[in-house]
Formats: structure tokens, sequence, C-alpha cells
């Protein structure tokens, strides 16, 4: 029986890491629960061996149910009847297949039905379901809005809520509006608060709102008369049962059709504030979106290893001039840099994850005690380390995403272009990776601020000292002088003084960054595994090109010269 976990050790290789022994202490209170709940991890090799066991079991239903249905579901898509969304027929197989395994609500608490994971083996299974069927990661994934009520709302909303995500029930953040995309201060949805009864009502229209039709849903709306900003936003939390809600259309697609993006009526529809007014953008759609752009890495590095996936083996099957075209230079080199894109964009999603379980479950823990010191300064170095690794994590796996889907589709030549093949269907679904949940633009402008505070070169430093296998001690040498080319550059940038150079040169610096850190984790990782050495030699010489281009670009650069390109740009608009 076919399954995707165990035919990647790279998953297992990635749940193994050194850290979650430090992980599943914090997230089990050092095994608080293993005497009163028969669910809960006795230690940690009990709890290691759940995440394994869930895993081979997503993996499973991964090969044997949602990726066999996915060309149906991409060809028959959602429908909508009387105002409300009706699922493909494989699509709702597969959230039944799910559902019934216990994957929903896989982070949140036992006391909700959940099963307490941390949010690594999480991404983990989202890593599986995209590589089959990214479109339908949009709404099983979707339940990792449940976190943002777990850690807003209050313990009433959270009994109600999160019980039935764990027991199925599906999950939207409804945000952008039509003159509202990423400009989430212009949103204008409008709540009223009803002193009789003690709930909001809602009014207006949400767009492009993923899974819109959810069971539950996460609101940002207007609540205070006459702002005009994002101080007068605040979340609310809608129900499905109560009503108010219609899809007015579903969006007709370029890919991920399987998942409904819908346009959204809001008429007097009940809802409930989620924790305070005012904060609903400031504070909880950033905890939201953070989450969402992690969702979104894992989703790209699916897509990426659905497409090396399909290029590998039409490479060693296709017949050209009497050998398989994989024994061509052009192509093996295309496929191994596809490879060494995916391995780096994973280690660097699994990274992210990991500070992110540390810095959440301290918070967490903060709400139920007070943190010492040392605690506390751990939460806040990991929290750093997190929003730092985030917009890379997101912005960088996008855009490998689609490079390797590209590079995929070419590999398969003209038969990739047609509908025969997986691979037509894969490309089509990466492209939205590296413009929703915030465009790679908007995740440069999300990491500038690391480059400028010196986050990342004080974590190329640190990677310098990692342990490294003496065959790989070359390659961590030519990452120091990259992290010294770096250090120039960004220099050379700031001396200016000038915000709008620094955001012109921003990308380049970014870029630069998320190279090498992702170099300096893929020695690592190959360091303890030999199956990454190919690809830790293969992406630190396209790390080596990449910022040898950058740093050139940015030695010629000036100010003004930036103004006169700039003008110069505008006047042929």
């Amino acid at each position: 029986m076919a399954n995707f976990y165990t035919e990647h050790p790279e998953l297992r290789f990635h749940l193994n890491h050194p850290l979650m022994r430090h992980i599943v202490n914090l997230k089990e209170r050092q095994f608080a629960e293993k005497d009163c709940c028969d669910t809960a991890p006795q230690n940690f090799e009990d709890a290691m061996d759940s995440y394994d066991k869930v895993l081979e079991l997503t993996g499973e239903i991964c090969s044997e149910i949602i990726g066999p249905n996915a060309e149906d579901v991409d060809h028959d898509g959602p429908s909508l009847v009387d105002g409300h969304v009706k699922y493909a027929p494989g699509t709702a197989e597969n959230l039944d297949a799910l559902i019934k395994a216990g994957l929903m609500g896989i982070t949140l608490p036992r006391k909700y039905n959940g099963l307490n994971f941390p949010i690594v083996p999480y991404i983990m299974c989202a890593d599986m379901v995209s590589a089959v069927d990214a479109g339908f990661t949009n709404i099983w994934g979707l339940q990792d809005c449940a976190e943002t009520i777990h850690e807003f709302a209050s313990e009433d909303q959270k009994e109600r809520f999160l019980t039935r995500v764990c027991a199925g029930e599906t999950m939207a953040m409804d945000l952008t509006e039509p003159d509202a995309g990423s400009d989430l201060q212009a949103v204008m949805l409008k709540a009223t608060y009803n002193e009789a009864d003690g709930y909001w009502y809602l009014n207006g229209v949400k767009r492009f709102i993923t899974n819109g039709d959810g069971d539950i849903a996460l609101v940002l709306a207007r609540s205070e008369d006459g702002t005009k900003d994002g101080r007068g936003l605040s979340m609310f939390i809608y129900d499905k049962r109560d009503g108010g809600v219609t899809v007015r259309r579903i969006e007709n697609k370029m890919g991920i059709k399987g998942s409904p993006t819908c346009e959204l009526v809001f008429r007097n529809a009940k809802a409930e504030l989620c924790g305070d007014r005012k904060l609903g953008l400031i504070k909880y759609v950033m905890s939201l979106m953070n989450g969402a752009r992690l969702g979104i890495a894992a989703q790209s590095v699916g897509v990426s290893q659905a497409a090396y996936n399909e290029a590998l083996a039409y490479a060693k099957d296709r017949k050209q001039f009497g050998k398989a075209i994989i024994e061509f230079p052009a192509v093996f080199q295309m496929l191994g840099l596809m490879k060494a894109k995916l391995d780096a964009s994973r280690t660097m999603l699994y990274e992210t994850a990991r500070f992110v379980d540390i810095y959440k479950t301290w918070g967490q823990i903060a709400e139920e005690r007070k943190l010492e010191p040392a605690e506390r300064e751990e939460m806040k170095r990991y929290q750093r380390l997190a929003d730092a690794c985030t917009p890379v994590a997101k912005g960088l796996s996008s855009e490998f995403c689609n490079q390797n889907a590209y590079d995929s589709l070419q590999i398969h030549g003209g038969s990739g272009f047609m509908k025969d093949y997986p691979i037509e269907r894969i490309y089509r679904d990466a492209r939205i990776t590296s413009i929703y949940e915030g465009t790679t633009q908007l995740q440069v402008v999300a990491a500038i601020r690391h480059v400028t505070t010196g986050t990342y070169l004080n974590m190329m430093r640190q990677y310098e000292q990692d342990p490294t296998s003496p065959e790989l001690t070359g390659l961590r040498e030519t990452l120091k002088g990259l992290a010294d080319t770096y250090e120039a550059s960004a220099a050379d940038v700031m001396e200016h003084k000038n915000n709008d150079y620094v955001d012109f040169q921003a990308r380049r610096l970014v870029e630069m960054a998320g190279y090498i850190l992702m170099s300096h984790l893929l020695v690592s990782d190959a360091s303890r595994d030999v199956m990454f050495r190919v690809s830790a030699e293969v992406f630190t010489q396209f790390t080596v090109g990449e910022v040898a281009k950058h740093a050139n670009i940015i030695a010629g650069g000036k100010p003004d010269e930036m103004t006169k390109y700039t003008k110069c740009m505008m006047a042929k608009v």
C-alpha cells in the first residue's frame, strides 16, 4: 500500500530534529497529563511514536485517497447551491477520511478533544496533503485558524468552538474586501453591537475568501464609528449555524480549483467579539497571518515535492535518442537544482516551525504561571527568530515552488502542457503560493527590518558554529565568506540613511540572507544524514552565484540613480 510519509524519508528526518525533545517537553508540560489522560504520552519517546504513527496514517490517506481524487476534484470543483458551497465529491471524501482519522484540531489541547501536537508534525501533515492536492490543503488546513481562538478568545468561546473544530467542522478567515486586499486597514465591513441580546451584527461584503462557506469564520470588521484605519477594526467569530451570510459567487480560478474562493454577503449576520475591541488588525490578524504564512510555506514545499516527483519519474521513463532523458546533462542538472531548492525550502520550513513551537508554547505557559527570567528571555528570542524566518520561509519557498513547477513542466516538454499529466495541474496550483497570504514583495517588507537590525547576520554567525562533518567544512567556510559579503552589502545600503533606497535594494538583501541561511541549514542536515549531501553542495553553489549577483548590483547602486530610474519608469507608464 502506497504511503507518502514512508516514501519520503526527509520527513521523518526533520521530525527527529534534536530540538524536538525540548519542544515536546514544553508542549506536554513535562508530561503532566500522563497519569490523568489515557491519550497523553508517558514520555518523549511515546510522544514521538504518536507523531510518527499519525504522520504515517496521513501519508496513507494522501496516497490512497486524496492523491487519486485530485484530478477529478480539479475538474469538478465546488458548486454554488442556494447561496452556499457544495464541495466536489472527491473533496467531501477527502475531508471525511481525515475527520474519521482524527486529523482535525491537531495542535489543540486534549481538553477540547484535540491531539495536543506541536506545530512541527501538523505542518508536516500539511506538507504531505499539499503534495497530493494543494487545493484541498486550503480546506483542511484552515483548522489552524482555531489557534487564534485558542490564543485570544474567552474560555466559553474556546469550549464551544474548538470542540467543533476537533470534531471536523471547517474554518475560514474573512479578511479581504473588494477595496481592501493587502491593505487591510481599509476594511469597511460594518459591525454593530446590539445591547438587547449582547451580540454584534455584521453587514457588508468580503471577497477572495478561501473556504468562505466554512462552518466557523474569523471575521475582521469595523466596530468603531468614524474610523478609517486599523485602530477601528475588531475580530469576530461567525457561526454558520446562525445564518446571515450568503455566497454571492465562487471565483473561477487558474488553480487550486477544488478550494472554493468566495465572495460573501453579510446581512445582519450575528457574531461574537473575539478578544478586545480595536485590536482586530493590530494584534489578532498579525498572529493569524503569521500562522497562515507558515501554512503557505508548507503548501509551497508540498507543491515543490510534487513537481520534483513528476519530473523525476518522467525523466526516467521518457526515452529520446536511444536513452532516458535523465541521462542528458541539461536534464539532470535541472533535476539536481530542483531537488536542492526543495530540500532548502523544507529545511527552512521546519526550522521556522520549531521556532514558532517554542515561543508559542512559552506564551501558553505564561497564561498558566509566571515565567522565570530565563524562560521569558527564551520566549522572546525564539519569537524574534520566528518573526525573522516566517517571511523568508513563505517568500522564498513559494518562489522556489513556482520555479520547480516551471522546470518540471519544461522537462515534460509538450506532454506537460496537456491535461494527461499531473504537472499541468501542479503548474497552475503553484502560481498562487507567491501571491496569497502576502505576496513575495510583502514578505520582503516584513523581512527587511531583520536585515537592518542584524537578526539574519547573527543567525548566520550562529550557524557557522554548528557541528559540521569533515567533508563539509569547505562548504561551511564558503558560507562564512558569503556572510561577510552580505554584511558588507547591507552596510553599503544602510550607510546612505535613505529609507527609499533600503526599500529599493530590500529584495536583494533578503534573498541573500535567505539563501545563505538555507545553505547553512542544508550543511547541518547533510552533516546528520548523507541523503542531503548533494543538495547541500548544489544549493551552496547556487547561493554563491546569487549572492555575487546581488552584491554586484548593490555595489554599483546609488540613491540618486534609483531616483532617476524610478522617474524614467514612471514617465513610461
